[in-house]
């Protein structure tokens, strides 16, 4: 059987989370890293782990030359130039399969047509890694109502969550870096959730058409005084001069482009869920029908008393972005499968191996930045945004947040 040669340009935390979950699929090695500092610490992981004879590169051109398939989750404002390297690299006679980006595609949507285009350019096939349209829980929960689905009609209300207690890494938390707040970073994980969730059996993941985006964004805690100062120490990122919003809501309206029945995605984003750790909640309605998911309800829980609590190394060890090393904790066996990841790596290498599309392309990734846009300008604006308007259409290719752009003060109220 043939293998896929995976390159990772980044060794970040999702790198980190994307090399645990290969250690659960098959065919597939990981065989160069480059990142500016922690590719010698990725590569010597994975190479313990049994997941390929990896080395650290220096250059995007020396991975591509001896990996397949290359992966980048490198941050939001470096992908541009890093796809300009791949693509050089591909015309000096890289033998890529495939292109790998991770959520979002792209800061603004002009970022995000551009990746598609280069990736056209170099004539290479593209997989769109939004992990959670590939948890297993979802799939498992739409099987199980098809029957439901095809007699009495698909869904007509999906609300979708995820929340924590704020990133990791420093570029995150910086909206011009970033390309915004809590709505750039998983605003596009519940949106792409809800959007799936609402298609009807068997229709292709853009069939229900958007067509109003109503939203709002709120700086509710990371903006007052003592978390500012927390962020700025811990972080080295300054949210009195340009914050970004750490909650974001909205209602996204779709519409059957052959019945014309009207059904709703509703969102919820926060970096300011002070619970257990990262819980990511599902649910939705049918006619004659319900679904609900939440990661916080675990197989497993432990209790810490005050006397043990010292003994805490890594409260992450138990759950992804957990806050609390003490009390009763729940605890999650297996995130990397839990959240998708294991799927969408199968997905990409079934792809890529056998010729067919992946479940999401990088065009796929466009529309949803597309979304997330919208819901920025329609919470700037304080005003629902009319998606089927060709004018706002055309405004959505160039526009930017004020939060992106660094003038997140201008909507975003600080208490000095």
């Amino acid at each position: 059987m043939e293998r896929l040669r995976l390159g990772f340009i980044g060794a970040g935390f999702i790198a980190k989370f994307h090399a645990i979950a290969l250690k659960q699929v098959r065919g597939v090695d990981l065989v160069g890293v480059v990142s500016p500092n922690r590719a010698a610490a990725l590569a010597e992981y994975a190479r313990k782990n049994g997941l390929g004879d990896c080395k650290a590169y220096k250059t995007v051109a020396e991975l591509c030359m001896n990996c397949n398939v290359v992966c980048i989750f490198a941050p939001n404002h470096l992908r541009g130039e890093l796809m300009r390297e791949i693509v050089d690299a591909v015309r000096a006679g890289a033998r890529l399969k495939g292109l790998v980006c991770e959520k979002p595609l792209g800061r603004t949507v002009r970022e995000a047509q551009e990746l598609v285009d280069m990736a056209k350019l170099a004539n290479l096939p593209t997989s769109f890694f939004e992990n959670q349209l590939h948890m297993k829980s979802v799939k498992r929960m739409l099987d199980q109502l098809a029957p439901q689905q095809r007699t009495m009609g698909p869904m007509t209300l999906v609300r979708a969550a995820e929340e924590h207690g704020g990133p990791h890494e420093p570029w995150f938390w910086d909206p011009v870096r970033q390309g915004g707040g809590v709505l750039s970073d998983m605003g596009c994980h519940s949106i792409a959730a809800a959007w799936h969730l609402l298609t009807p059996l068997g229709k292709p993941l853009t069939f229900m058409e958007p067509i109003a985006v109503q939203a709002e964004t709120a700086l509710l805690k990371w903006g007052q005084r003592k978390w500012r100062e927390d962020l700025m120490k811990r972080m080295g990122v300054d949210y009195s001069v340009s914050p970004a919003e750490d909650f974001a809501t909205g209602m996204i309206t779709f519409r059957n482009p052959e019945t014309k029945q009207i059904v709703k995605a509703q969102f919820t984003v926060s970096w300011m869920y002070e619970k257990q750790g990262m819980r990511l909640f599902m649910d939705g309605m049918g006619p004659g029908y319900a679904f609900e998911i939440d990661t916080l309800r675990t197989p497993a829980s432990i209790f810490i008393g005050d006397a043990a609590a010292a003994a805490a190394a890594d409260a992450e060890i138990a759950l992804e972005k957990s806050t609390a090393t003490r009390g009763l904790l729940p605890v999650e066996p297996n995130e990397a499968d839990l959240y998708g990841y294991v799927d969408e790596i199968e997905d990409m290498r079934d792809a890529f191996l056998n010729g067919r599309p992946a479940m999401m392309d990088w065009s796929y990734g466009v529309e949803i930045t597309k979304l997330c846009q919208a819901a920025y300008m329609s919470a700037e604006m304080g005003r629902t945004i009319n998606l089927t308007d060709p004018l706002i259409q055309r405004e959505l290719v160039t526009y930017k947040s004020a939060i992106a752009d660094g003038r997140g003060r201008e909507v975003l109220p600080i208490v000095d």
